[in-house]
């Protein structure tokens, strides 16, 4: 998907013209509104330092939670803004609308090296269906577009889609431009062996890229309770594992066609779901889970299968933990598929983390730093390894 961006532009495009930019802040808020994690908040700051460095005034659009076009008070985005202003190093006005008159102006009054952040866009309806009039009051915020909200590039909605077709130039950011660039490298110029790690709850959601890589990758390796659906097809007791029924005749399609591509758990880390640690946790075979008991992640012989595969990749794709990893005991399995993605990046392989829980398992492993790249949007990387298209890159200028 060759699109025009933001280094494309001349510092002239950008020198004292008013730079809408759609950002991704749609962060985790504790119970008294503060932000607990500002990862995203920092992906886009070199986006932001260079329209800063070239004249621009960035203003900026995102969304936060799902209002539903309703003004909710706990998903503003108002404790976002310092947060900013603090990384930054500049000063960040916020204006608690989005698409007024009030902001309009306060676009039009930004001082030189001053940033505007403007209330979720997700309080509009309109926002998520895409409602051309809703992009066009967007439009008025700026003279400029830049998507650099990577995470947000899957939705066809009018801060994302609609603006752009109402503003030239309309470009990507240099977040969004370094996603497609790691994504792309999965997509086309894959060292073998090409290794596809995927967990989390549903097989659902990931479809397409099982279609996908099952045809490509040497190896798919299934985790988490996507791995209990499988099992759950192939005939296994699988207890009060969490087991996605209507996936289940998927699954063995999948089961069919995948052959010795697809790796399944051999063992695994069974508990009392309620239970809150796993001090009374066992091991058992994968296709013997006592009724009574769930699977909560990959027991031990899985864990070395695992990681040997990885180990041995010179590519590996990761999206979906192996287990419940955020409760204590039951993250050995996600650890050491975190621990084996690293020693490949350390030989030398590309490794690419496909965002959302598999990106808060390998900060959590601290491991962010020891792999090549972390995507910021899960659905949106999971859509575009899928079909090769995002509706917000393709609303951007051609390069």
């Amino acid at each position: 998907m060759l699109r025009k961006n933001l280094a494309d532009l001349a510092r002239s495009d950008l020198d004292g013209r008013r730079v809408l930019i759609r950002v991704d802040y749609n962060v985790p808020l504790t119970e008294d509104g503060a932000v607990s994690d500002d990862t995203r908040v920092r992906a886009t700051l070199p986006t932001l330092r260079h329209v800063l460095e070239c004249g621009g005034r960035p203003v900026l659009l995102s969304h936060l939670g799902r209002p539903k076009g309703q003004v909710v008070p706990s998903m503003s985005l108002a404790p976002v803004a310092s947060v900013l202003e603090e990384e930054l190093g500049a000063p960040v006005r916020f204006v608690p609308s989005t698409d007024t008159d009030e902001a309009v102006i306060a676009s039009k009054n930004l001082g030189p090296g001053e940033v505007l952040l403007l209330e979720n866009t997700r309080f509009l309806p309109g926002e998520t269906t895409n409602e051309p009039a809703v992009a066009e009051r967007f439009a008025r915020l700026g003279d400029v577009f830049v998507n650099d909200a990577f995470g947000s590039t899957h939705r066809a909605h009018a801060s994302v889609v609609g603006v752009a077709g109402f503003m030239r130039p309309a470009v990507a950011g240099f977040l969004v431009q370094r996603e497609l660039e790691a994504l792309s490298g999965l997509r086309l110029a894959v060292g073998r062996p090409f290794v596809v790690i995927l967990g989390g709850a549903k097989i659902g959601d990931k479809i397409g890229l099982l279609e996908t890589f099952l045809g490509r990758a040497d190896s798919v390796l299934i985790g988490g309770a996507m791995a209990n659906t499988f099992l759950s097809a192939m005939g296994a007791s699988t207890g009060r594992s969490l087991v996605e029924q209507d996936a289940v005749p998927v699954a063995g399609r999948f089961l069919a066609t995948g052959g010795e591509r697809l790796v399944l758990p051999t063992d695994l880390v069974v508990a009392d779901p309620g239970a809150p640690d796993a001090s009374d946790a066992i091991v058992v075979p994968a296709e013997a889970v006592p009724p009574e008991l769930a699977a909560l992640d990959i027991g031990p012989d899985s864990r070395e299968t695992f990681a040997a595969i990885v180990r041995e990749a010179k590519t590996v794709f990761w999206n979906g933990p192996m287990g419940l990893f955020e409760k204590p005991g039951f993250d050995a399995g996600t650890v050491s598929v975190a621990r084996a993605t690293a020693e490949c990046t350390a030989a030398g392989g590309l490794t690419v983390i496909g965002g959302g829980d598999s990106a808060a398992a390998i900060r959590q492993a601290g491991l962010s730093d020891a792999v090549s790249h972390v995507s910021t949007g899960g659905g949106a990387s999971l859509e575009y390894l899928a079909a090769g298209s995002l509706p917000g890159i393709e609303a951007l200028d051609p390069a």
